[in-house]
């Protein structure tokens, strides 16, 4: 009899041992590297042992299906930091616009290295751009742009690219809020932002250019990306669209590779309910006025009852942002 139940402990012991390991379930859009920030799990230790628990539930290029638990990898050294032996190979980017709990990067991936972004939030300052409402709540351009800019931009480094976050705001980071709140803090890397739709656009291409000017003999593919909420009809629900410059191969290619993307994760997100997102040339100062190649975003309306959840919801910015990203990795590969 105590055999029998000794044999019984022993093979219940491995699935206590599965029962206990820790799982989570990704937010909507939301990257490994981000997940695994997310449950305190950050750098490549975390990383290559999540690759390894999970091999079987990754889907494609290590994408991460939302509504499907994954294996979170054990806690490597005190506060789920690496051992250190291993900090050495981690490279890590502080970026205070980030804001408190997101300032430090840590670079998991290398798809960007050699790469340069000049990330643009719309409007600004003393300009909300479009503006929505919900109820009582006010929906501005410039703050849901900004986040969307900021999510990019740390997604950006976290694969290894240098970033010039145009458009910032100092007390705003990366926010989770619905509703975020308004204000006209934001600057042109420090300058106040000009009321003149001229001039504001004139400060920021030339801000960029200045940058490029140095960048481009360190840096083998540099981009500028120019995000913006667009203000049409309530009743006009719309996809992503992209923008650039006429008569711009680069652009031009730059666009459909993102948006190809768009159209990809909308397939396997939403089957069936299609993508109408589209690729053309526009005539605006700021793609005109950009010395390195440009793309200009327009990630929605801000009008519209269904676009708005785009925006409000937090895990929609960061699958925008996490979009762009790929769209922009499938771009700097073809290059």
């Amino acid at each position: 009899m105590i055999r029998l139940l000794f044999i019984l402990f022993l093979l219940a012991v491995p699935a206590l041992a599965s029962a206990q390991k820790a799982t989570d379930k990704p937010r909507r859009g939301e990257g490994i590297s981000a997940f695994l920030e997310r449950n305190g799990r950050p750098g490549r230790v975390h990383y290559r042992e999540f690759l390894k628990l999970n091999k079987k539930r990754l889907k494609g290029k290590k994408e991460l299906l939302y509504g499907v638990s994954y294996v979170l990898p054990p806690l490597q050294g005190k506060g789920g930091e690496e051992p250190r032996k291993k900090k050495g190979k981690t490279r890590t980017v502080r970026e205070p616009l980030f804001g408190r709990k997101l300032d430090e990067v840590q670079v998991t991936g290398n798809r960007l290295a050699g790469a340069c972004f000049y990330v643009v939030s719309g409007h600004g300052g003393p300009d909300p751009g479009a503006i929505g409402r919900v109820g009582r709540h006010e929906l501005h351009e410039d703050e849901y742009a900004y986040d969307v800019a900021l999510r990019l931009a740390r997604n950006l480094m976290q694969e290894g690219a240098e970033v010039r976050i145009i458009i910032q705001d100092k007390k705003d980071g990366i926010r989770d809020d619905r509703y975020l709140g308004n204000s006209k803090r934001e600057t042109c890397m420090g300058d106040p932002i000009p009321l003149g739709q001229v001039a504001r656009l004139k400060q920021r291409c030339d801000k960029i250019n200045a940058l490029y000017a140095k960048d481009r003999r360190k840096y083998k593919y540099c981009r500028s990306v120019f995000l913006h909420v667009d203000s049409r009809a309530k009743r006009a629900q719309v996809d992503v669209f992209f923008y650039h410059a006429d008569g711009s191969k680069y652009g031009r290619r730059l666009a459909r590779n993102v948006r190809d993307v768009f159209e990809q994760k909308y397939h396997r997100h939403q089957p069936g309910r299609g993508f109408e997102g589209s690729v053309s040339a526009r005539n605006l100062y700021v793609l005109n006025n950009s010395t390195p190649v440009a793309l200009f975003v327009e990630l929605g309306n801000l009008q519209n009852t269904f676009d708005q959840r785009r925006f409000v919801i937090a895990d929609n910015r960061q699958a925008l942002a996490n979009w762009l990203l790929e769209g922009l990795v499938k771009d700097y590969r073809a290059n």
